[in-house]
């Protein structure tokens, strides 16, 4: 290790934690000496380029073409994805896929394209390679969506695994957003952006873009069209962007670019083009549906980080009661653990949890927990001893089980790439349910510490099963936490069959979708830290993760945690945090003025909750993300494409929040259309930039004119909020009622509204016709109050 390792041991501990720092400093050294003896040095390398074209050979939705120092297989699936990967390499095996790969598109070949390429012509899409190696993808109309031009190896001359280099052109006019849940977003301009899952830490304040949830996923926005391509390698890498420039006058048009470097992994990719909507569609094909939260999971979460005990949670309950802020959900920290033990209570401490979550229950109040994969290594224990016997601990390179440190001490990890490692993980969280527990939150999964500093506590030598296929941390630590999240996912499943899991994974990988959500983790504090929990759950949804949100009162100003509150009550996860002042305390010790206006934006999540779960049900069957961004349905139009202090909640909504401080009004960019400001019924129409209101209370909201909206009623019922579509126009939309949980797939209800004469009438369409609405129904802007624009 070396001076700076040092340095920030001194700094996370002091004099009070040199015991720990030094355990830290001993445990990074031991990290440094395992790499040292189980990853030799690369020494030598020799480049590599595919070379000129040798023969080709058609195959069912594509075919190989073979090269003179390499060979590409190029694939057309039936659901529309292109498929291409390098030197033999297929689409599975793949921790990204749902399961299989899909069938290929028999209508699909590959033929005898100009200048000695080759092609393949589907129906969304055109497969040109070149003779020397370069993958076009194009319009049906012959426009190049993207130019991956010939990749570059460099092999250790020694054997083992090779670095390589994909660059890549996009249209000059191209913007492109993804990679995870990026801080610096949602549109990712120019700058290089690792993929390397790391505790985001303090470190997001100084500028560098760390990440928790990281995927070599660009969602690529151009006039040309829409397309996300993903390369799936799961090892370190770096992806460095550029956007282009449109020449003026008789200039030249500057391609954007993008230069992906990995340290290893199978050089294969998937691209998929359409609209926005399509390519999210076909991406959830390839790579599961989102998972289904239960109702409550919807609602406001507050996570109790305190030092205190069971009268102490229900003291923050009360006050949440007392003050009328609705509460669903309690999560409990590491506080609530011994000795930070997994699975195990401190019973002095919470000698009757289950009778405090049957209390909570009764409330409509779910207990969530904490779940580390840290595992202390103490015999007795009996997660350990169990871990032991079962043999599912990850092991250095020369044998011996790796041991980590943390705030427990001495710890081991279970290897989550072994289907065994998972089944038996999967069965610890009975000990939980027993306890009252609903659901789980997963902390620390990149795997890391707080000793760690962001990095792996697991040296990059550790074995690693790989579904059987061995190999070492490199390509296991960006889907640790996607395994973790797995074997979480599918012991709830196993145990209680008859109910929706709820899992919240702080780091994750392509696919993490298919297993619960995720948090933004520790971001910047300040007004940064506000605007980047925005980027990252827009950058999350456009991955294919809809279910996203980041932790609102982390010591902020009253103000900003005002703020913060409003913006994160319009997100798909709503979680606050509180419990100790270094948390960021309660809203109450803040003043009763933000008690208040905390009050506004708490109880209109909850009148909006039957639409969070219709967007919910929508983003399991379509991959469409509850947050979308404000280009969303019309890509096409540029000034919404530079967009970044709005979005669209579904399709009906559109939430402008207030991301810098002093601000009582702000400036909006509508889409086309008429949208009326949710309070004031004012109407406006677009595409325009409109100056709105924006007091303490409330951030600007506005519903698009037609819009159906399934809301709570007073009675807790649902009602149907309808908004006053133009003349001479109709609205609509959909509804999908929930039972809160379980497995059933309820209906999608279709709603039309019109105009008849001089009131607005409200219509479900089925398939027999048409029928009444089957819950009440609200119709609002019916008064021709319009703004200036």
């Amino acid at each position: 290790m070396d001076g700076r390792d040092l340095v920030r041991s001194m700094k996370a501990f002091g004099s009070a934690g040199a015991t720990q720092g030094l355990r830290t400093v001993r445990a990074a050294w031991r990290r440094r000496r395992a790499d040292a003896a189980g990853l030799p040095p690369r020494g030598a390398e020799r480049a590599r380029v595919p070379g000129p074209v040798r023969e080709v050979e058609p195959g069912p939705g594509g075919g190989v073409v073979r090269f003179a120092r390499s060979e590409l297989r190029v694939l057309v699936a039936v659901n529309g994805a292109v498929f291409w990967g390098w030197d033999g390499a297929g689409p599975e095996p793949s921790y990204a896929l749902a399961g299989r790969c899909p069938e290929p598109d028999p209508r699909a070949v590959l033929e005898p394209d100009k200048d000695g390429g080759w092609r393949v012509v589907a129906e969304r899409a055109t497969v040109a390679v070149s003779r020397h190696g370069a993958v076009e993808v194009r319009t049906p109309g012959g426009v190049v969506l993207r130019r991956e031009l010939p990749p570059r190896w460099w092999e250790p001359a020694g054997g083992g695994p090779a670095r390589w280099t994909q660059r890549s052109e996009v249209a000059a006019d191209a913007r492109f957003f993804g990679l995870g849940g990026r801080a610096a977003g949602p549109r990712l301009r120019q700058g290089t952006y690792r993929l390397w899952n790391t505790s985001p830490g303090p470190a997001s304040a100084s500028g560098e873009d760390r990440s928790s949830v990281t995927m070599p996923v660009q969602l690529v926005v151009a006039d040309a069209g829409t397309h996300l391509v993903f390369h799936d390698s799961s090892w370190d890498g770096t992806v460095a962007l550029r956007e282009g420039e449109e020449g003026s006058g008789s200039g030249h048009d500057r391609p954007g670019r993008s230069v992906l470097r990995m340290d290893g992994g199978p050089l294969r990719c998937w691209m998929t083009v359409g609209t926005p909507a399509r390519v999210l569609l076909t991406w959830a094909s390839l790579t599961g549906a989102p998972a289904l939260p239960p109702a409550w999971a919807l609602g406001h979460h507050h996570v109790w980080s305190g030092p205190g005990d069971e009268q102490e949670v229900r003291r923050v309950v009360a006050g949440h009661q007392e003050r009328d802020l609705p509460l669903d959900a309690v999560h409990l920290d590491i506080g609530h653990l011994d000795a930070h033990r997994v699975f195990t209570v401190d019973e002095e401490r919470f000698p009757k949890l289950p009778v405090l979550a049957e209390e909570l229950r009764r409330d409509g109040i779910r207990l969530v927990s904490v779940v580390g994969p840290a595992v202390p290594a103490v015999p007795g224990d009996a997660v350990y001893d169990s871990g032991t016997s079962e043999g599912v601990f990850v092991r250095d390179a020369s044998g011996p089980v790796v041991r980590g440190v943390a705030s427990a001490g001495d710890v081991v990890f279970p290897d989550f790439t072994h289907a065994r490692a998972r089944a038996w993980w999967g069965g610890l969280y009975e000990e939980r349910l027993g306890r009252g527990f609903a659901g789980f939150w997963h902390d620390l999964d990149e795997p890391t510490s707080f000793a760690a500093f962001g990095e792996s506590t697991l040296p990059r030598s550790a074995r690693h099963s790989l579904e059987g296929r061995a190999g070492d941390h490199r390509e296991a630590h960006n889907v640790y936490a996607l395994c973790m999240a797995r074997a979480g996912y599918e012991g709830l499943r196993s145990l209680v069959p008859g109910e929706r899991p709820f899992v919240l994974s702080r780091s994750g990988w392509a696919g993490m979708q298919r297993y619960g959500g995720t948090w933004s983790g520790e971001v910047a504090t300040g007004w940064p830290g506000l605007r980047a929990s925005l980027s990252a759950v827009l950058g999350l949804g456009l991955c294919g993760v809809p279910y996203a949100g980041p932790d609102v009162g982390a010591s902020p100003s009253p103000e900003l945690y005002l703020r913060w509150l409003q913006l994160a009550s319009h997100l798909p996860l709503f979680r606050t945090r509180g419990g100790s002042r270094a948390a960021g305390g309660e809203p109450w010790e803040l003043g009763a003025e933000v008690v208040e206006h905390a009050r506004v934006a708490l109880v209109e999540r909850r009148r909006l909750l039957p639409y969070f779960l219709t967007l919910a049900h929508l983003a399991r069957r379509t991959g469409a993300p509850y947050v979308r961004p404000v280009w969303w349905s019309t890509p096409e139009e540029r000034a919404l494409r530079d967009c970044e202090d709005a979005f669209l909640l579904g399709d009906r909504l559109l939430v402008a929040p207030v991301l810098d401080p002093g601000v009582d009004r702000r400036a909006v960019r509508l889409p086309r259309g008429r949208w009326y400001d949710v309070v004031t019924e004012r109407a406006y129409e677009g595409p325009a930039r409109v100056l709105a209101d924006a007091p303490p209370a409330r951030i600007p909201v506005f519903a698009r004119a037609g819009a159906v909206v399934p809301v709570r009623g007073e009675d807790g019922g649902t009602e149907l909020e309808v908004w006053a579509p133009a003349r001479g126009r109709t609205g609509g939309g959909l509804v999908v009622p929930d039972a809160g949980d379980g497995w059933v797939e309820p209906e999608i209800e279709r709603y039309v509204s019109r105009w008849e004469g001089r009131r607005v009438v409200v219509e479900r369409e089925c398939e027999d016709g048409v029928r009444e609405p089957s819950c009440p129904v609200r119709v609002r802007g019916l008064e021709e109050r319009s703004a200036q624009t």
